[in-house]
């Protein structure tokens, strides 16, 4: 748990730093999530930092009194919730909820279960979940600001990969059978592999060297594919196989 906790709070923090530069009229600019201004999409990621701790603590009890029937439903209220609320509030509710989240995931083991809205996981995969839903929440929010702040030349690229998107790359892999089967479509037996190229030409393989199905191509296109920030074929990403075809216009990350 402590390497997936420790990118988890990097993550976080490097998403935190880049709203810093953002004023009061910044955090009201619209952002590619339809509907959601910077302070709706950062409540969110509030909302559901906080909910989370709150149901590893409590366990399932916790869940089930917030009466999650409707995933867009409950997404919404967290935004509700950061509604008139002053910029500088969200971002310390957001710090709070985050911390008690790293707190709770800390005093688990990587395969303690967790029940959540989306079904129960491992702690290590609800961490993983989270620091997914932070980078993809970031590159809307990144996208909203960038043109807005000074960002100077010697600075770095804030749409930069790091390392830390190999736990996106890891989750959508993960989530591979789960999509075939949620589209009605048949996981080969061998499965899937997927070679990716990261940051500073870091090599990742996720499935097995048995596999004819293949996935290759950059870590970065194909973590935003995951997470729906852009389409398959806006990449170069390359398939071997029929089923590693389907794979990538069947891929999600949560």
């Amino acid at each position: 748990m402590r390497e997936i906790l420790s990118d988890l709070v990097a993550e976080q923090q490097a998403l935190d730093q880049f709203l810093q530069r953002a004023n009061d009229r910044h955090w009201k600019l619209p952002t590619p999530a339809e509907g959601w201004s910077v302070l709706d999409q950062v409540s969110h990621l509030a909302h559901v930092d906080s909910f989370a701790a709150e149901v590893i603590e409590g366990g399932q009890a916790v869940l089930a009194a917030a009466k999650v029937t409707d995933i867009d439903e409950w997404t919404a209220r967290g935004v509700a919730m950061g509604k008139g609320r002053r910029h500088q509030e969200i971002v310390e509710w957001w710090r709070a909820g985050r911390a008690s989240l790293v707190d709770a995931l800390s005093r688990r083991e990587a395969k303690d279960r967790i029940p959540w809205v989306l079904g129960p996981m491992s702690a290590r995969a609800f961490a993983t979940l989270r620091l997914m839903e932070t980078w993809a929440h970031g590159l809307d929010l990144k996208d909203a600001l960038v043109d807005y702040l000074k960002i100077g030349e010697e600075e770095d690229d804030p749409y930069a990969d790091t390392p830390r998107i190999r736990h996106v790359a890891w989750l959508a892999h993960r989530m591979l059978p789960f999509a075939f089967a949620d589209a009605g479509e048949e996981f080969p037996e061998s499965g899937i592999r997927v070679e990716l190229v990261g940051p500073k030409f870091s090599r990742w393989v996720y499935g097995s060297e048995d596999t004819d199905q293949v996935i290759k191509g950059h870590a970065g296109e194909f973590c935003r594919v995951a997470v729906q920030r852009l389409e398959a074929d806006e990449t170069g990403l390359k398939t071997e196989g029929d089923s590693a075809e389907t794979a990538l216009g069947l891929l999600r990350a949560y």
